[in-house]
């Protein structure tokens, strides 16, 4: 049964360097273990910050990071290089300054990409590229959405009861409308889910999560920890 654990801090900037250094351990934590380590990463201004605190880190200079696997929980499916891209965000902030091998670099398509703007076949290739059996995730991270929603799947729409590892979602009610999201199926193989929030717009869905609403954010769990990490703004509705 997965442990949910919460953890509060006093503001946005203290968020990004605890994140970071609780990711740059558990890389370490799990490239000791089984040789190398995989992580989901996820879009935002948080997770910008998360990772330019990654690289900010003396403890991140223990990472093999030639022997890190990167993927991503979902993507705005635009041109390459678009800086509303996660990858592209990701890329900025720590991404082009690692020594990370390049065909362990997991991003989702592109719309210019081999698949044109055809959202389902890009889907496809990333479940292709997932393998029939999952990778170890060992972290999985994920922000919050001001309507509960987690990776691209939101309230009532019908991307939650996509099928497989990765699906494509249209008519998103936040743009671009067009994306590519992991699903629910895969977001709970991972060893630990980590849900990231800051900020006041994100208390009233926080709150309700923890009090029982069936919101997205409600289903991301991870196999052996649900870790909360928010500041005091974001948990503020927690009862």
């Amino acid at each position: 049964m997965s442990e949910t654990v919460v953890v509060v801090v006093p503001d946005a900037d203290v968020l990004a360097s605890t994140v970071a250094a609780r990711l740059v351990i558990k890389i370490i934590d799990a490239q000791a273990v089984h040789g190398d380590a995989s992580v989901v990463l996820t879009g935002g201004r948080v997770a910008a910050k998360v990772l330019r605190a990654v690289r900010e880190l003396p403890a991140s200079a223990a990472i093999d990071w030639s022997r890190v696997d990167l993927w991503w929980g979902d993507e705005r499916f635009l041109p390459s290089g678009d800086p509303d891209r996660n990858e592209t965000q990701a890329r900025e902030a720590l991404l082009d300054k690692l020594p990370l091998d390049p065909a362990r670099v997991h991003a989702m398509p592109a719309s210019d990409g081999p698949d044109g703007d055809d959202a389902i076949a890009a889907a496809a290739r990333y479940i292709d590229e997932l393998g029939a059996t999952l990778p170890r995730f060992d972290v999985l991270m994920l922000g919050v959405g001001e309507d509960g929603h987690v990776a691209s799947l939101f309230p009532d729409h019908p991307g939650l009861q996509a099928e497989g590892a990765a699906a494509a979602v249209f008519d998103s009610p936040k743009p671009p409308p067009t994306r590519v999201t992991l699903t629910f199926e895969t977001i709970r193989s991972a060893e630990e889910v980590w849900l990231i929030a800051a900020g006041p717009d994100k208390a009233a869905p926080i709150g309700a999560v923890h009090s029982g609403a069936h919101l997205p954010a409600a289903s991301a769990t991870g196999v052996q920890k649900t870790l909360w990490l928010l500041d005091q703004a974001a948990a503020a509705e927690i009862r």
